[in-house]
C-alpha cells in the first residue's frame, strides 16, 4: 500500500460531503430524491470517453480513458446498497480505473431495490455477461470490479458463472465491498466509534430493503461471504481494499480469509483512518488515487496478454 501521509483535513472534508447528503434524508424522501442527491455528490466525470449501450436489456455504458485498449474489458458494478448509485455517480471512479488498467469498463446500471429484490441486480449482472460474450472479448480477458453492494454483487456474479460452468473471468478488484448481509462482523463492535458513517442497524435496514420477505441474507449469492470453501477456492485472483475505520472491515478481511483457506488467492488491504469506498473522492484525498493506481496494476496484470493494437476510441 501506498505510504502518503494521512490528510485528516481531507477525510474530515468527505465525511462532511457525505454526512450533509444523509442528513437531508428522512424517512418520507422519496427513493428518486435520494437518488438524485447521491448523483449529484458525486458529479465529476472526467476526461474519459462515456458511451451508452444496452446489453439485452440492461443499461450499461462503456467508460474509456483515452488511449486505452479495446480487447480486454473491466465489468463494473456500482455500489449504493442496492438502492442509490448510477452510471453517473462512478462515472469519474470507472474512468479512473480504465486508465489505471488501461483498458475499456463496462459500467452496469443494474436494478434497484425497493422496486426489485435479490437476485433482480444478479439476473442483470450475468444477462450482461452472457451478453458480453458474444460482442468480445471472451471471459478470461474480462475481470470484474466494485465498491460496497457492487462489490458483492461482483463475487456473487463469480460464483454463479462458476456454478453454471463458464469459464471464469481473469481476476477480482473489490473496494469496502458488502459480503454479508447479515452483518455479522466483529467489526461493527470494534470500529462503530469510528465509522463516521455506516452503522449495523443502517446496514440491517439497506440489507431487508434489498432481500425482501422472502430471500435470506445468508444465501451465498447475496451474501458471498457464505459460499461454500470448494467454490470460494475456485475462485479467481482477488484483490480487496477497504478503510479500516469501517465497520463493514470484517466483510472483507473475512472473505479474503475464507478464499485462502479454502485454496484461492485473495489480498485483503486495509487502508488507515480511511472511510468506506474512500477511492470515490480522488481529488481529496491521495490514499484514493494510490489505491485505485493498484487496483488498476492488479487488473492489467491479470487480464495481461499481448496487445492486439485494437485501441478504443
Amino acid at each position: 500500500m501506498n505510504d502518503h501521509p494521512i490528510n485528516v483535513a481531507g477525510v474530515d472534508a468527505v465525511i462532511a460531503k457525505v454526512r450533509a447528503v444523509y442528513g437531508r434524508w428522512r424517512r418520507d424522501t422519496p427513493v428518486a430524491q435520494m437518488r438524485a442527491d447521491w448523483d449529484q455528490l458525486f458529479g465529476a466525470t472526467g476526461d474519459a470517453r462515456f458511451t451508452p449501450v444496452q446489453a439485452d436489456g440492461v443499461p450499461c455504458a462503456w467508460v474509456a480513458a483515452p488511449g486505452v485498449r479495446a480487447d480486454r474489458a473491466i465489468v463494473y458494478f456500482h455500489g449504493g446498497g442496492f438502492q442509490v448509485g448510477s452510471l453517473q455517480s462512478h462515472r469519474e471512479l470507472m474512468g479512473r480505473l480504465s486508465a489505471a488498467a488501461g483498458v475499456r469498463v463496462l459500467g452496469v446500471d443494474y436494478r434497484l431495490a425497493p422496486e426489485h429484490h435479490h437476485p433482480a441486480p444478479l439476473e442483470d449482472a450475468l444477462t450482461v455477461m452472457r451478453w458480453l460474450g458474444t460482442q468480445g472479448p471472451p471471459l478470461p480477458h474480462i475481470a470484474l470490479a466494485g465498491d460496497s453492494a457492487g462489490g458483492g454483487l461482483a463475487l456473487a456474479t463469480l460464483l454463479a458463472l462458476q456454478a453454471q460452468g463458464d469459464a471464469g473471468p481473469a481476476a477480482a478488484f473489490l473496494m469496502s465491498a458488502w459480503t454479508d448481509l447479515a452483518a455479522t462482523g466483529e467489526s461493527y463492535e470494534t470500529r462503530a466509534k469510528a465509522d463516521p458513517i455506516h452503522q449495523r442497524p443502517m446496514i440491517q435496514a439497506m440489507a431487508r430493503n434489498f432481500l425482501g420477505p422472502q430471500a435470506e441474507p445468508r444465501d451465498p449469492l447475496a451474501s458471498p461471504l457464505y459460499a461454500d470453501a470448494t467454490a470460494l477456492g475456485r475462485l479467481p485472483p482477488l484483490l480487496l481494499q477497504v478503510g479500516d475505520r469501517e465497520t463493514v472491515l470484517s466483510d472483507s478481511v473475512q472473505f479474503a480469509q475464507r478464499v485462502n483457506a479454502a485454496g484461492g488467492r485473495a489480498a485483503c488491504q486495509a487502508w488507515p483512518e480511511m472511510v468506506h469506498v474512500f477511492q470515490q473522492f480522488p481529488n481529496e484525498l491521495p490514499q484514493a488515487r494510490a489505491a485505485l493506481a493498484e487496483g488498476g496494476l492488479f487488473l492489467a496484470t491479470h487480464l495481461g496478454g499481448a496487445s492486439t493494437g485494437d485501441i478504443a476510441p
